[in-house]
């Protein structure tokens, strides 16, 4: 099989914000607690921090990290997090029937993320509460000083403040299990008030109203439209969230659910023009991926499980253990974020450290890099400055959730500072190898810096914390830069990334 590829200097679809590459860390399962937090670890730090996944996380080079959640959030008072840790309340979490204890609270988490080099998104609570907690926690945040929640935090150890820059206004509100689910008409008035107090505050912030929890919701994409209706002018970006099923044991069909969530963007891109111009606005508004990740493995027994559980705190929830089949589809997804980079200024896998996440801890033990760390990671790394308009030749399959899905999914990032282009290409096809050839125009001294695959001829193979390296990037021989195009053979079922110096 053969595909054609040209990549032309003067072409581009826009900047990748760096944001894309960001994450998303809940009061879920052991996300915090033994996750990213555990008192007593042999790598903890002085703040109870493990050490180990710090090193891990750090070398992702996220961003962003959303917090506290996630459906957790719409029952969550802040303050219960702040001040001596012997005061705090134990409450019940009503989104997974656990126990919070609020031994981690803003101040704690704000140090993780200085520790982890990120950076707070932040999200409110507006499901039991609205105006008033968020202004608080914005006030206790943001504000130098002075007044009641700025010389609390001063109080409570931290001077300076943290300057957060975005904000979610909630969670999932068009979903009925959301504490405080509200209709389109509820959340758009009540997004637009609260936001238009917080940029009372600060004009600068960037905040993010809640769209349509997925493509398959009742109300999508209407959602979107009256929401936005209402508080356009007010915030920056509307939300989406996708996770992605393979119940079928259909391969061919998994591969291709990124191409229907690249659709929903589509629609929902659709959606903010048609809003835009109904409101007479000449304000852009962007999206914000913030929930995306492959979730299937554990979620049914999982949903059997919080059911029925007694209040449990901190207990094993959403593990998901990742193969190498999952490596293709996250791949394909980080793509898709990739070739919308007009659009798409955000996103956060979900989550990052134990809860349908990359990373992977023992309790008291070991930390381990899942098989999807690596496309992120790879992604992270090298898909930062401008995406190319790809013109892309290539045969294509039908599946039951889309048509037409070519065999191949790539994407090209050019850094001018660095002086590079990044390839990421993904073979769909399940037997056969694909013949690459790039034409790249305007770049006539090119020379192959790096081919590296992520390719294991079991899609069930697992890394675990016997076997961490079972799935890893290899470097990849064969692959031939001349005369301003580049010639490669990508096995079938693989992730690429071919990295020139232009």
């Amino acid at each position: 099989m053969k595909a054609r590829v040209v990549a032309h200097r003067d072409f581009s679809i826009g900047a990748v914000d760096p944001r894309v590459y960001s994450a998303f860390l809940e009061h879920l399962g052991r996300a915090i607690y033994t996750g990213i937090y555990e008192p007593g670890h042999s790598t903890a730090d002085g703040d109870g921090f493990r050490g180990d996944v710090l090193d891990i996380v750090k070398k992702l080079n996220i961003p962003l990290v959303r917090y506290p959640g996630g459906n957790f959030v719409s029952n969550y008072n802040w303050e219960d997090g702040i001040g001596p840790r012997e005061s705090r309340p134990t409450r019940l979490d009503l989104a997974w029937r656990t126990r919070e204890n609020n031994e981690i609270g803003v101040d704690e988490f704000a140090r993780w993320c200085e520790a982890a080099d990120t950076e707070m998104m932040m999200a409110v609570n507006l499901g039991t509460r609205g105006h008033d907690a968020a202004l608080g926690l914005l006030e206790y945040c943001n504000h130098p000083g002075g007044t009641y929640w700025s010389d609390l935090r001063k109080r409570n150890g931290r001077a300076e403040p943290y300057g957060v820059r975005v904000w979610c206004l909630g969670n999932e509100m068009d979903g009925p299990w959301q504490i405080g689910h509200k209709t389109a008409h509820e959340y758009g008035r009540i997004a637009n008030e609260v936001g238009r107090a917080m940029k009372g505050f600060d004009a600068k912030l960037e905040l993010v109203a809640c769209g349509s929890t997925h493509n398959n919701m009742k109300t999508y994409p209407a959602w979107e439209a009256e929401v936005l209706e209402q508080c356009y002018d007010t915030v920056d970006y509307v939300s989406l969230h996708s996770y992605f099923e393979n119940y079928e044991a259909d391969t061919q069909n998994f591969l291709a659910k990124s191409v229907v969530m690249e659709r929903y963007i589509h629609t929902v891109v659709g959606a903010i023009d048609y809003v835009k111009a109904k409101v007479r606005s000449k304000k852009d508004l962007y999206i914000s991926f913030d929930e995306w990740n492959v979730w299937y493995h554990q979620r049914r027994q999982d949903h059997d499980k919080f059911s029925t559980w007694d209040w449990p705190l901190a207990p094993p929830l959403l593990e998901e253990i990742y193969n190498f089949e999952d490596v293709l589809v996250v791949g394909c997804v980080i793509n898709a974020f990739i070739r919308r980079c007009d659009k798409v200024k955000i996103a956060c896998i979900a989550q990052l450290v134990n809860v349908i996440a990359p990373i992977m801890t023992e309790t008291g033990g070991r930390a381990w890099c899942q098989t999807i760390y690596y496309p992120l990671l790879l992604a992270s790394l090298h898909g930062r400055g401008e995406a190319l308009h790809l013109f892309v030749d290539v045969p294509t399959y039908d599946a039951p959730a889309a048509d037409d899905v070519p065999y191949l999914d790539v994407v090209g990032v050019h850094d001018a500072q660095t002086g590079t282009i990044a390839l990421f290409a993904i073979n769909r096809h399940p037997t056969e190898a694909l013949d690459l050839s790039v034409e790249l125009a305007g770049f006539p001294k090119a020379t192959l810096v790096e081919h590296t695959i992520i390719h294991h001829p079991d899609l069930q193979a697992i890394n675990s914390a016997d076997a961490p390296n079972t799935v890893l990037p290899r470097s990849q021989t064969g692959t031939l830069v001349e005369e301003g195009s580049v010639r490669a053979k990508l096995v079938a079922h693989s992730y690429n990334l071919i990295r020139l110096s232009v």
